[in-house]
């Protein structure tokens, strides 16, 4: 915990922070007001002490206190709210922008040079202004250290900004539940220095694993791949059964597939495994539900899609 004389994690967290300090101080008084005053006129006015009830006649001056009061207290909590959240609605001209995708059940994260983490590289004390596009469903980006948190709509052109203040890694959620691995759906936001964030920056993203000797061992682009769209969080590569089929055992043999609610059999062959990616509710595997994926047309190019089909031949062989 940080006081707020110390460097906050975003430039949002002191205002966001005061405001809940006054909303809970004010409900914490009431609540104490209101507890003793239940207490005494339960003592004051029992059985005993008061045998025969007593007639109280109502008080006009009483009524407009209890009245104005409330309503004074209600208008400062709702400035300190509106102070603290009027600023996140207008990002600087020097903000850095970034797209940030979301998708069952992962972030992903596209800066201008064209590269894609799926963990958030942002510099100390520049702004930051994400531009937020979800592909199925409505998420919710939310970073708690930073006091920020915005729904993804999907066709809504939304944004959120923020200055991260302090380098280090903050957790970064979905808050908007989006389906049966909706807990899943998290990643970081990494914090670094104007100098380390330059020189990740510069640096070209490797693009390959390669082994001990130097030689690129088969599949592992496609693997890197699979793993930045998230798609090892609906499918196993050992054989376990996910929210979609494995991708051992399946490559060059026949399944069961449902086709316009028609069973039939098709070879898990390279066209089986492009359809499947492009048009992922054609044909679904017996036993599975459809509906879940959506396609990945846009996100994946067809070397791309050659290096995922390389992969899951390598683990099939």
């Amino acid at each position: 915990m940080y006081s707020t004389n110390q460097i906050d994690a975003s430039n949002f967290v002191h205002g966001v922070d005061l405001a809940f300090k006054i909303i809970l101080g004010i409900s914490i008084f009431f609540l104490i007001s209101i507890t003793l005053a239940m207490i005494y006129f339960i003592i004051r006015y029992n059985r005993k002490r008061n045998p025969k009830a007593t007639q109280i006649e109502g008080s006009t001056k009483l009524e407009i206190l209890w009245t104005v009061i409330p309503t004074i207290l209600v208008m400062v909590m709702f400035y300190y709210g509106w102070a603290g959240w009027k600023p996140m609605t207008k990002p600087p001209k020097n903000s850095m922008g970034i797209k940030a995708i979301a998708r069952m059940w992962s972030f992903r994260f596209e800066y201008p040079d064209g590269r894609i983490t799926d963990t958030l590289y942002v510099p100390q004390d520049q702004a930051i202004k994400l531009q937020l596009e979800a592909l199925d469903v409505i998420h919710s980006l939310y970073i708690p250290a930073f006091r920020v948190k915005e729904d993804m709509v999907p066709g809504k052109n939304k944004y959120m900004w923020f200055i991260p203040q302090r380098p280090g890694d903050y957790s970064l959620f979905c808050a908007e539940y989006c389906g049966v691995n909706h807990s899943y759906m998290t990643t970081a936001v990494r914090v670094l220095t104007r100098k380390e964030f330059d020189q990740w920056y510069a640096e070209k993203p490797k693009a390959v694993i390669t082994d001990a000797d130097g030689r690129v061992i088969p599949g592992a682009k496609g693997l890197e791949i699979i793993k930045k769209n998230a798609c090892n969080a609906c499918h196993s590569s050992d054989g376990s059964k996910l929210i979609g089929p494995s991708y051992l055992g399946s490559y060059g043999k026949m399944k069961t597939v449902i086709t316009d609610g028609k069973e039939r059999e098709v070879m898990m062959d390279d066209a089986y495994i492009r359809k499947s990616i492009y048009e992922p509710n054609a044909d679904v595997v017996k036993g599975f539900a459809s509906g879940l994926m959506v396609s990945y047309k846009d996100q994946i190019s067809e070397e791309e899609l050659k290096e995922i089909i390389l992969y899951i031949k390598s683990i099939n062989e």
